[in-house]
């Protein structure tokens, strides 16, 4: 097996980046009424900022991308102005639930004799709030975030730490993202790349392409041994 390491983004990855809104909506009628367009903008907004920030060379801590990104949300949705909501919908982002399949495809990693890894946006408290809700530190070797070097996916710095980090070619990298653009860019990069297309969404038209494309994470183990 020439893969070594199997790296995952976070966000919308290994994390459900709806339940946040999904699950405060239980308890608040006028969420209830529009929380998947609220999920969906704030998800749309916060990577938008973070692309632009990138750019612009304006970075901020992705807590704070997160908040900004909420607060245009709120907004759009007709909710601003209302605190309470934003600092329960903030704290329910900060332990998003992981999907179902997370736990067992990191340990058929593991068992495989794979180191595993997140690489991801978020900040390092953020990321450790996550990993520690979904209870699978124990099935990583690293959580790498984008606050080493200053600047957001999917600038090739950002791809970079995980080679650094593993003392690894990039080919001996399999990563894998629910964001097709992500998984795009770090073929760009040489990883070997898994596009996790839960939203069943056209493929990206960029310059790569990941190598493989599934509906969920179920399929990752037998794509990497196989790789």
């Amino acid at each position: 097996m020439h893969v070594k390491l199997c790296v995952f983004d976070a966000y919308g990855t290994l994390f459900d980046v709806n339940a946040a809104a999904r699950e405060a909506a239980q308890k608040d009628a006028a969420l209830a009424a529009c929380w998947p367009r609220l999920a969906a903008d704030w998800r749309a907004k916060q990577l938008q900022y973070t692309w632009i920030r990138a750019i612009a060379g304006a970075y901020a801590d992705f807590r704070q991308v997160t908040e900004e990104a909420l607060d245009w949300a709120l907004e759009a949705s007709g909710l601003g102005g209302r605190p309470a909501l934003r600092a329960q919908l903030l704290r329910l982002y900060e332990a998003l639930q992981a999907y179902p399949e997370v736990p067992a495809v990191l340990s058929a990693l593991k068992d495989a004799g794979l180191a595993t890894a997140i690489l991801s946006n978020g900040s390092p408290g953020m990321l450790a709030t996550a990993v520690e809700t979904a209870g699978i530190g124990n099935l990583l070797d690293d959580v790498l975030s984008v606050e080493r070097v200053a600047v957001f996916k999917p600038a090739p710095a950002v791809y970079a730490l995980v080679t650094e980090r593993f003392s690894c070619a990039p080919g001996d990298v399999m990563f894998v993202s629910s964001n097709g653009w992500d998984a795009a860019a770090a073929a760009g990069f040489g990883f070997r790349t898994i596009w996790a297309n839960r939203a069943g969404e056209p493929a990206d038209r960029l310059p790569w392409r990941p190598d493989h494309v599934v509906g969920d994470l179920g399929a990752v183990p037998d794509l990497v041994r196989g790789a």
